[in-house]
Formats: structure tokens, C-alpha cells, sequence
């Protein structure tokens, strides 16, 4: 992957640090199998899933709370297609104006191969885009995006992406040690 690089500091600043949460959530993918991928949990996971036509989409986007009810337990494909479509690809498509055709956010590969290939493409889509902005731009309203983000920084975007990426990468983490120890 090539980086992108930053001369203004704010701006280098922010890349520094989401290549620091790529080394290491890539790294904790690295030697990822199919079946770790998949791997359900519990009966009850969410996962990505073929459908009829042989194609693999999400089986649900963001889960609604139930109160009394735990969060239910994902799967690291899924995890995986939250990162890259759901956030980073979403950002990109909700918060800047040379957005190319990304195709359908639900779809991801079914494989792990396939899948982190995918992760690393939004990846480098989100932060191409944040490196070109420099700090100007970061630090100013993004004028563009749902709701009231339109008011918000690119810094602030950014910030809230290194979460969910620290977030669900700590999980991804945490689901292959348990995968690598059923039945200890």
C-alpha cells in the first residue's frame, strides 16, 4: 500500500496516526483464514452471508439496541466490511465531492483474502482523501454530509474514523485469539 503523505502538520499528523492503527490492525489480520473470517461465535452472530445468487452482503447494518438484550456478537468478516464500507467507504462517499462509482456498500467478498484486499481499498480511498485536504481544510467546516456533520472538521471526521477503527480492530484482535483457542 502506498501511503499518503502530508506536509502540513495537523494534516501528517493524522496520517501518522491512522498508519499506525493500519500496521497494527493489518498486521492482526495478517495469516486470516476463511474460517476465521466466518467463524460464528454463537448461534446468533452476525455475519456477512451468500445469498441466492452466490453474492455476500451484510445481514444487518448497525443493530438496534434492545434494552435487557446484549449486543449481538459479530463475526470478523463483519467487523472487517464495518470498517472498510460502513465507515471509511461511507465517509468517503457521505463527505467529499470526487466520490467514483464504490459499488453497493452491502456486498463484500466472502472470502478473508478478498475481504481484507477490500478493507485495504477504502482504507487508501479515505485516506488519500484526508492527506490532500492539508490543514486548512482539515480544521475548517466540511460544508458536504449527512445531517449536521455538514457544520463539523475533517479533523473531527477523522478522529471519530481512528475510533471505530481502534473500536472494531481491538475486536477483530480479540476474536482470533478465541478462535485460535477453542477448547482449550
Amino acid at each position: 500500500m502506498t501511503l499518503p503523505s502530508a506536509s502540513d502538520p495537523a494534516t501528517r499528523d493524522v496520517i501518522a496516526a491512522f498508519e499506525a492503527a493500519r500496521s497494527r490492525l493489518f498486521g492482526r489480520l495478517d495469516g486470516l483464514t476463511d474460517a476465521e473470517y466466518l467463524w460464528e461465535p454463537v448461534a446468533d452472530s452476525l455475519s456477512i452471508r451468500a445469498g441466492d445468487d452466490g453474492i455476500f452482503r451484510v445481514a444487518e447494518l448497525i443493530p438496534e439496541p434492545v434494552p435487557g438484550v446484549p449486543d449481538p456478537v459479530t463475526t470478523i468478516a463483519w467487523r472487517i466490511w464495518h470498517i472498510g464500507s460502513l465507515c471509511l467507504r461511507g465517509y468517503v462517499i457521505h463527505f467529499f465531492e470526487d466520490v467514483p462509482d464504490l459499488g453497493d456498500r452491502h456486498e463484500w467478498p466472502g472470502t478473508a483474502k478478498e475481504g481484507v484486499q477490500a478493507l485495504a481499498k477504502d482504507w487508501e480511498n479515505f485516506t488519500t482523501r484526508i492527506a490532500a485536504l492539508g490543514d486548512k481544510r482539515l480544521l475548517a467546516p466540511m460544508g458536504v454530509g449527512p445531517g449536521t456533520w455538514a457544520d463539523e472538521t475533517y479533523l473531527k471526521l477523522t478522529l471519530h474514523a481512528l475510533r471505530e477503527v481502534a473500536h472494531h480492530g481491538g475486536e477483530i484482535g480479540l476474536l482470533r485469539d478465541l478462535y485460535l483457542r477453542q477448547g482449550s
